[in-house]
């Protein structure tokens, strides 16, 4: 409510501003246009544009064989009083409606182009208007047709109408009122007429108490709240209390205004909001929703996003970065743009995060509420997006420097086809990792390190990816745990076991992929076939994956034999590293190894401008054949 109170009147949102309350979205289908006095001018069909009409608490959430009129826009059945003499295959409203129309035409809160409506609904002619504008079809009985017959091409109004139910009655009508001198004709943009509907349906109000919002004792409740929160079709509330006759009150109370009495006007706001922030900047995954907002209306970042998503930082490309210090480039770069979000952002300002889910069709929860100082909410954001921070190579055109977004995770974590409800677990789980810098759930960085060694049942962008997001989210693991600081470039002075395994595997594999290569083969190397082998048993499948790495130095032994010297070097000041036992013990790897082997692959494939100048020139030809 605070939110649309501070942002209802700003020129930031004048391309998408917050709709007034006592109004509803609707698709509309027809538009006809009017002059002063009420006489029809023309008629066209719309393409599937949403339009804000004004509306009763009753007919924004209208269900029922007797659904309550809209006061001013509405279906053929509503306004058309000649809808049942075409044969309407409907039950006409036609009175209801006249009769709502009617009373706000004669209240002090009358408008104009209200009352043109008002007048042209009364001679009872739109179905005849608009049957002679050709926008509705009649069959040779005068009857207006509920599909189109034979093979010809449909009109237009029986592509818009839904496909289950084509009764031209459900044709929704909007206005256009053409008066001298008045520059908005459209009834629906006109501001004047809204604020005539706002204080006259205001007026209507007769149920009075305590708002538990505002603390207002005289407040006019609202009897029914809102729904279509995520989706114009979604029918699941926040607030209900219509079920007068179940255990809703449990016996304690004898109404539900004494349960929770919450003010209309502070309904309408809240929901209007929230609605608001959903459309411009919510995470949708299925019926999920996840929205956070500053309420003061400043620009924040999306805790949701990967870091190139959110900051742009692609300009740390992955080449650049794997050579050097990547992580203090990084982590610069990275203040750099939260430092714009807090220069905009008062210390002080108020953050809210939120997650909506429905379990059911017609109710709706809020799974996860948290509310921020801004310079503690953008501290976690920044602290998520540098702890898991890793090379992400998302395809040829997303490779970059970050954390990846919790949707990714989820693909990592389960495959790219996971169940819809497992993916909103994960991303509900994730969430107070973000925002509340709780330790990242184990299991889910262990599904995603199996997947990883699993590497043959993958394919080649699908492993890029999951490998990139499995080392984040192993190295911010152990930096929440406090347990290592691993760095996004090689450690040639790291000495752990699992890092070191992990450096040989990458060399093996680059060694027998040169040879490969330089014959003209293409398979997988047995790096590749061996790895979840090797996760298990490092040492007995690393002398596996040597002996079969024979033929690879023969044939690098006659092409670059000062390369393949270099390579061989490495392997055994890497097996001098072990400490005592490590290199013989055969217990499982850590994800740790993921980190050696991703970070020594990225520098043995370094561009031939950062080959050192040492290498010999059998070094250079191969990376240049490479």
């Amino acid at each position: 409510m605070e939110t649309y109170d501070v942002c209802i009147d700003r020129d930031q949102f004048a391309n998408n501003p917050l709709p007034p309350i006592s109004h509803t979205p609707q698709q509309a289908h027809i538009e006809m246009v009017l002059n002063a006095e009420g006489s029809f001018q023309r008629a066209r069909m719309v393409q599937k544009e949403e339009t804000l009409i004004p509306a009763t608490e009753e007919s924004a959430n209208r269900v029922g064989t007797q659904p309550p009129p809209h006061p001013l826009c509405d279906k053929i059945q509503y306004v058309a009083r000649d809808y049942p003499a075409h044969g309407g295959a409907k039950p006409s409203f036609h009175a209801e409606y006249l009769e709502l129309l009617g009373a706000w035409c004669a209240s002090p809160f009358a408008n104009p182009k209200a009352q043109a409506v008002l007048n042209y609904v009364r001679r009872g002619t739109v179905v005849a208007d608009l049957i002679k504008e050709k926008l509705l079809f009649v069959d040779s009985d005068g009857k207006l047709l509920t599909k189109w017959p034979g093979d010809t091409p449909k009109p237009e109004i029986f592509r818009l109408l839904p496909p289950s139910n084509g009764d031209q009655g459900n044709a929704f009508v909007r206005w256009h009122v053409e008066i001298p001198g008045d520059s908005e004709p459209a009834v629906w943009r006109d501001p004047n007429i809204q604020l005539a509907w706002i204080q006259f349906n205001a007026s209507r109000m007769q149920r009075k108490g305590l708002c538990m919002a505002t603390g207002e004792f005289d407040a006019a409740l609202a009897a029914s709240h809102s729904k279509r929160l995520r989706h114009p079709g979604d029918g699941a509330k926040l607030i209900s209390s219509n079920d007068t006759s179940g255990f809703t009150f449990r016996g304690r109370f004898t109404d539900s205004d004494q349960a929770c009495g919450i003010g209309y006007d502070a309904s309408q706001k809240a929901h209007l909001a929230l609605r608001w922030l959903i459309g411009r900047q919510a995470f949708r995954n299925s019926d999920q929703i996840v929205v956070a907002w500053s309420v003061g209306g400043e620009a924040i970042p999306d805790p949701l996003a990967d870091t190139f998503a959110l900051f742009g930082l692609e300009s740390l490309s992955m080449d650049i970065a794997y050579h050097g210090d990547a992580g203090q480039g990084y982590a610069l770069a990275l203040k750099q743009k939260i430092a714009g979000y807090r220069a905009k952002l008062t210390p002080s300002a108020s953050i809210v995060m939120m997650a909506l889910d429905a379990a059911t069709p017609g109710r709706m929860a809020i799974s996860f509420y948290r509310e921020f100082a801004g310079a503690e909410f953008l501290d976690r954001i920044e602290a998520w997006h540098v702890n898991f921070s890793w090379h992400q190579n998302f395809g040829k055109d997303r490779k970059f420097t970050g954390a990846p977004a919790p949707r990714d995770i989820a693909d990592a974590a389960y495959g790219p086809r996971v169940d819809e409800r497992l993916r909103k677990a994960c991303v509900e789980r994730l969430l107070p990792c973000i925002v509340d810098s709780q330790p990242l759930p184990r299991d889910l960085f262990e599904s995603t390190f199996r997947r990883v060694i699993r590497r043959v049942g993958l394919e080649t962008w699908e492993w890029e990816k999951t490998l990139g997001v499995a080392c984040a989210l192993f190295r911010g693991y152990q930096h929440q745990l406090k347990q290592g600081n691993y760095a996004m470039a090689l450690e040639p002075d790291r000495n752990t076991r699992d890092y070191l395994f992990g450096r040989l595997l990458a060399i093996a594999e680059h060694l027998e992929q040169r040879a490969l290569y330089a014959a003209g083969e293409k398979r997988d190397t047995h790096a590749v076939k061996l790895m979840q082998r090797f996760a298990d048993h490092p040492c007995a499948t690393w002398r596996q994956i040597e002996l079969a790495l024979n033929p690879s130095r023969s044939r690098l032994r006659g092409r670059s034999p000062g390369y393949l010297h270099q390579l061989e070097q490495q392997i055994d000041q890497i097996v001098e590293k072990f400490q005592d036992g490590d290199f013989t013990e055969d217990r499982k790897l850590t994800g740790e190894f993921l980190l050696g082997y991703h970070c020594q692959r990225a520098k043995l494939n370094e561009p031939r401008t950062h080959v050192s100048t040492a290498e010999t020139n059998e070094a250079s030809e191969a990376e240049e054949t490479s």
